[in-house]
This record gives C-alpha cells, structure tokens and sequence, in this order.
C-alpha cells in the first residue's frame, strides 16, 4: 500500500489554478494577464490558457485595452458569471427572504414574504421555505441563469447533514430541512445546503458590509433570538460541532424574565426584540403571542423619535443589556468589530450609546481599547445574501461549473 503524500493529479493542479486566477480578478479587476502572472508566480503562458479556460465557461470577459502602462496597451480583465446566479434564503420567526446573485456579487433577485414561523409546525414551515425556494430557481432559471447552488439560514443547531437540531424560537427539533428543499427541487444538479443565520450573515458581513475584509468579526442577530457569526483570522468559527455562537442563551439575569430555551435571564429574554417590543409597547401581546414584528418595531421607532420618555428609558435599560452581552464578547473573542444585525439596525441610535457604555465599562482593559460597534448596512436579507456568499466561495475554491 502505497503511503505517504501523493503527486498532485494534473487536473486537481489546473482547478486549484484556475480558482486562484478567478479569485485575482474578483479582488483586483480590471487587471491584466501580466498582472495577474505576476502576482500569482503563474507564468504567463498558464495564465493565458486559464484565463482562455475562465473566458469559455462565461466566468470573465475581456473589458477593453489600458494606455497606463509602458509598452503595448493590455486588454483588461473583469469577472463575468453573467449567466450564473447563487441563491440564499433566509428563515425568521416572521418572515423569509429570498436573494440571488450572479458571480460578481451583482444582486439580481430580492424578495421578502411574510411567514408564520411562530404558528406553523415544522413540516408547515419547511414546506413555505421549499416553495419559496422553487418559485426562486425557476424565475433564475427563467431570467436564463443557471442556478450554481442554493443555501438556506435558519436561527437554530444545525449539523453536517442540513438537519436542524434545534430551533427554539421556531419550535424545531431535529427537522430535515436540506432533505425537504432537496425532495422540494427535484434532486437538482446543484448543491443545497443549510446553515446557522448568524454564520452566514457574518458572511455577508465580511464579504459586503461596511467593514468587508476585517479579519475578526462578530454579527450579532437582532431577531426573535439573537445568535453570533463569528469570522477569527478571516475565518469562520464553527466550533467542534458547528454549533458556536449561542450568545442569545448567555445568562445575563438569573432573576430576569423567562426564555424560550427554558431557562431564565437569557440575553435575549433581556435584550432580544421581543423584549423590547414588550417593554415600549406592553399592549402589543395583549392578543396574544407577535407573529410579525414589523409593524411593532416601526411604533418602537416612531415613539423613540418623538422622545417618549418610557420608550427612550426602555431602549436605553436594553441596550445596557446588550452592552453585557457584547462585552461577554469581546472579552472572549478580541475581535475588531462587533455588527448589531436585523432589527436591531432601525434601533440602533437609541440602543448603540448604552451598548458603548457597558462595553466600556467591563472592558478588562479599557485603556487598550475596544472593538467598534455599529449597525450594519445591510438589510434583512443578510443571511440570505451569506447564503449566496457561500455557493459563490465553492466557486472560488475551485468547483466551477463546467462550459
């Protein structure tokens, strides 16, 4: 038997090359075929077949000739991926969107639909995200596209395999989702996944967001639950069971109000949306249990603006308990930038200067400094768009479609 490391198989060494070339042009376009010989330690007659390689498959396109340079004029390169697209969906208690985009990162589809995550059972609830699913790869397909993967977000455990272990704001355990979009799409020809929302909006986060390209970054949700996406050395923490990040189910108040998870005090018992929706407007559960939060969060916003003196009171008692929360993090995990994410973004003027003063207060040493904390730029689709990020790196890492 033969041991010990194995000579590279040619056609392993010229897809590995290929997504190093592929990646070059994403972060440096336009450039050109010199360019990226030299930056790659390629030489040019490889680079000039892979490029001819990446042309063919519709993956890059020649963009016109540069006069900044001395010798003859280069003809420049750019990403394509026109007819690709890469779709992500993303599960809330209250609603789920849907977003595709094409290779370059171009958003081509947008939707949001309403979604009684809170009422329906499982079965319910996977079939709305397997239609909604459908309904987007057929209007990719339609638009001419083809379809390189799709990936779904979900506020809960998820493993390996795609099955959520448990959800407790959706009221899931060990529900098969990967295997019901899967049956939902017909056993298609590209890859479906499902991950943990916070991981794939920390995703987006390092890929689209303000603060793209930072190495060690926290998203924290602002939904029903609250989760972390953690990204350590540019990479994401998935921990030994790909479960990291439950910072919602961090005790900040034993004595505080009940969690769905069971136990009392929770970070989101404390500082979750529910609680804030239930603190500036008591009246919203007097019908019963919030399947839409929208509507309470707007009313949050509207007296907030108008200086409510128990609305700006109840923000600024949340956001000290967040400030917790976020200084439990940062304590742990030393990162640059913490993200406040979902609703927690049209919240985030009266929430951020208490959240700033219990960081600064707990800080192990405050006169070293601290991570920022900010709102993100991106809407309520971002762990949908993390899903798309997803497909759109197993391209870069090498698995592209074929011509």
């Amino acid at each position: 038997m033969q041991r010990g490391p194995q000579p590279a198989d040619f056609a392993d060494v010229r897809a590995t090359n290929l997504a190093v070339v592929l990646r070059y042009v994403r972060g440096n376009a336009p450039c050109s075929r010199a360019e990226i010989a030299a930056a790659t330690g390629l030489n040019k007659a490889t680079v000039s077949s892979l490029v001819a390689d990446l042309i063919d498959r519709r993956l890059l396109r020649e963009t016109g000739l540069t006069e900044h340079r001395i010798g003859r004029p280069a003809t420049m390169l750019m990403l394509d991926g026109s007819p690709y697209a890469a779709i992500g969906i993303e599960v809330n208690a209250d609603y789920l969107t849907a977003v595709a985009v094409d290779l370059a990162g171009t958003q081509v589809l947008s939707w949001r639909r309403s979604f009684a995550g809170l009422g329906a059972s499982p079965a319910q609830a996977a079939t709305a995200i397997a239609a909604l699913g459908r309904r987007a790869v057929n209007r990719v397909v339609k638009d001419g596209r083809r379809v390189l993967g799709l990936t779904v977000g979900v506020p809960g455990l998820v493993d390996s395999a795609g099955v959520v272990t448990l959800a407790p704001n959706l009221g899931w355990r060990d529900v098969n989702l990967r295997g019901a979009l899967i049956r939902a799409l017909g056993d298609p020809d590209f890859p479906v996944g499902v991950d943990n929302d916070a991981n794939l909006a920390v995703l987006a986060e390092s890929r689209y967001g303000a603060h793209a390209g930072t190495r060690n970054l926290v998203y924290l949700t602002g939904e029903v639950g609250i989760g972390a996406g953690i990204i350590v050395d540019g990479r994401l923490l998935r921990g030994h069971r790909g479960f990291p990040g439950e910072i919602g189910h961090i005790t900040i108040d034993p004595g505080g109000p009940a969690c769905r998870c069971g136990r009392r005090g929770c970070l989101e018992a404390v500082a979750g949306i529910a609680a804030i929706v239930s603190r500036v407007i008591p009246e919203a559960t007097s019908d019963g249990e919030l399947t839409d939060l929208q509507p309470e969060i707007d009313e949050v916003v509207r007296r907030a603006r108008a200086a409510d003196p128990a609305a700006l009171q109840a923000l600024t008692e949340v956001g000290h308990g967040l400030g917790q929360g976020v200084s439990i993090v940062a304590d742990l995990l030393d990162p640059e930038v913490i993200v406040l994410g979902g609703y927690f973004v049209p919240l985030a003027p009266w929430l951020l200067p208490a959240v700033e003063t219990e960081l600064a207060s707990r800080r192990i040493a405050p006169d070293l400094g601290g991570p920022q904390v900010s709102a993100s730029i991106l809407d309520h689709g971002a762990a949908a768009t993390g899903g798309a990020a997803t497909v759109l790196d197993h391209v870069d890492e090498g698995h592209l479609p074929t011509p």
